[in-house]
């Protein structure tokens, strides 16, 4: 009895936890549901917008409709789907993965995809501050969604650098915009490019933002070249890890430099669990019945994530941002267009 009696008054601040979260959450997830319903709409399927772009116009449309700020209620939800199930969905993603399919591009295909990544971050990080004289965090931001996997690169970097919304809202805006473009262009020019369908596979996986975009593209082509573009495209998505972990590493550094007190190295071990998905992946083979699931749940929790950044996203503080961020964006576009055709040609 004295047992039981000890133990119920730490059962209240848990009650008091969910209900101070539940709003945000809940309606962070009611937007990610509906980002994947209309997902599955035919006009929209057509065009290949994806689930998370439409969260997160879902959630900028319904955060500004509240004015200046969301109401208190939801905030501290809010805040945790951008976290937690961020992270959830970043670590699941590592379902989509497996060591084969990184073993099967070749060493060929792995240098295009490093050199791909490396260079569109440092051209970003260059171009962005010093031509445009945009701050670190939105060249960073933008160069991410570039550089290796569209709107789930921004997110994941979002974690790490923690930049005000806006700026993240905005480097999601330029993916979407030229991937969806690349969605277009890349069957023009494919004949003008003289590869054939497995190098154009290559390519295409090197250079497109979004998996999604990808498919698209390869699908337009060939099965084999669709088949190629992804297992490229999810190797870019492995060099995610690399990549937090190092700019960890770069905002501890400059912190320590503003403020010169010792700050540790705050490790991204979500990106960590996202390996070891992988791992698990390319060693167990699961059924269709679990597998698919799990993915969709995956995508559900990214598209919450995607949502509650919109929440909190104000169409002034986009305003605020200029065009410095989508001219940016622009010359990425067309480094991977035509540096990447050049090494395509150079190396494999």
């Amino acid at each position: 009895m004295n047992t039981l009696v000890a133990t119920l008054p730490s059962a209240k601040p848990a009650a008091g936890i969910v209900q101070r979260h539940l709003p945000g959450l809940a309606l962070a997830l009611a937007l990610g549901v509906a980002g994947l319903l209309l997902a599955d709409w035919a006009p929209l399927q057509h065009a290949q917008i994806s689930s998370l772009t439409i969260a997160i116009v879902l959630g900028m449309i319904l955060g500004n409709s509240f004015g200046a700020q969301l109401p208190t209620a939801f905030i501290p939800g809010v805040l945790t789907a951008q976290q937690k199930l961020l992270r959830l969905g970043v670590i699941l993603y590592g379902l989509r993965l497996s060591f084969d399919q990184i073993a099967a591009i070749g060493p060929a295909g792995l240098a295009i995809d490093a050199i791909v990544v490396a260079a569109t971050l440092a051209l970003a990080t260059t171009l962005g501050q010093r031509l445009f004289g945009l701050d670190r965090d939105s060249a960073l931001l933008t160069g991410a969604g570039s550089a290796i996997c569209g709107a789930a690169a921004v997110l994941a970097l979002e974690r790490v650098l923690k930049p005000d919304p806006a700026k993240t809202a905005i480097a999601v805006a330029t993916v979407v915009l030229f991937g969806t473009l690349d969605i277009f262009l890349y069957p023009v020019i494919y004949p003008y490019l003289h590869m054939d369908a497995a190098h154009f596979g290559l390519y295409t996986g090197a250079t497109v933002h979004e998996v999604a975009q990808v498919i698209a593209i390869g699908s337009a082509v060939d099965p084999a070249t669709a088949d190629s573009a992804v297992v490229v495209k999810l190797t870019r998505v492995m060099l995610l890890v690399p990549v937090l972990f190092f700019f960890g590493w770069r905002q501890v550094k400059f912190a320590r430099a503003q403020s010169g007190a010792k700050t540790k190295i705050a490790l991204p071990w979500f990106a960590l669990a996202f390996v070891a998905v992988s791992a698990i992946n390319s060693l167990v083979t699961f059924p269709p019945a679990i597998k698919a699931p799990l993915l969709t749940l995956d995508t559900l929790l990214l598209a919450a994530a995607m949502a509650a950044l919109g929440l909190e996203t104000r169409v002034a503080k986009l305003r605020a941002l200029g065009p410095k961020p989508l001219l940016l964006a622009a010359l990425l576009w067309l480094w991977l267009i035509v540096g990447a055709a050049a090494m395509v040609r150079a190396f494999a």
